[in-house]
């Protein structure tokens, strides 16, 4: 789902679009993207395969036009807290609206790059992991 400031979408209305597929990936490519009156999101798992489209059409009311403050934040929601429940790898912000074929492009990239987890647990959907960082300034930073 997209957060669009006043709610979470997937689809044209506000909720879940029941088209959509459920993911339950260990590591999941997501891409968002939109245009006047036309928006889209694709996904896939970010260790194998290819990238699939979950939603592709018109905005919803109140989102044409948009007015893009640009910025990007990776597991903040517009309250601006730190309630996210996944853990964000790498985020990008482009100009325009990509074609299907640069998506693919950057999910063969992210598949290269081989994400794995450090144990051979598999994911359990709903489970609970924490992540701590390694670096000087941060190691105290998580759950």
């Amino acid at each position: 789902m997209a957060d669009l400031e006043n709610g979470l979408f997937s689809g044209q209305a506000a909720g879940l679009n029941s088209a959509d597929p459920t993911v339950s990936f260990r590591f999941t490519t997501a891409i968002v993207k939109g245009e006047p009156n036309q928006w889209s999101i694709r996904g896939g798992n970010a260790q194998s395969g290819s990238l699939s489209t979950f939603y592709s059409g018109v905005r919803s009311s109140g989102y044409n036009p948009m007015h893009k403050e640009g910025a990007i934040l990776l597991g903040v929601g517009g309250d601006n807290s730190n309630s996210s429940a996944g853990s964000f790898y790498e985020g990008v912000m482009t100009s325009g609206y990509p074609s299907d074929a640069t998506g693919n492009s950057v999910q063969a990239n992210v598949v290269a790059a081989g994400y794995t987890a450090s144990n051979s647990t598999p994911f359990t959907s709903g489970a609970r992991v924490s992540i701590q960082a390694t670096t000087a300034c941060c190691t105290a930073d998580y759950p």
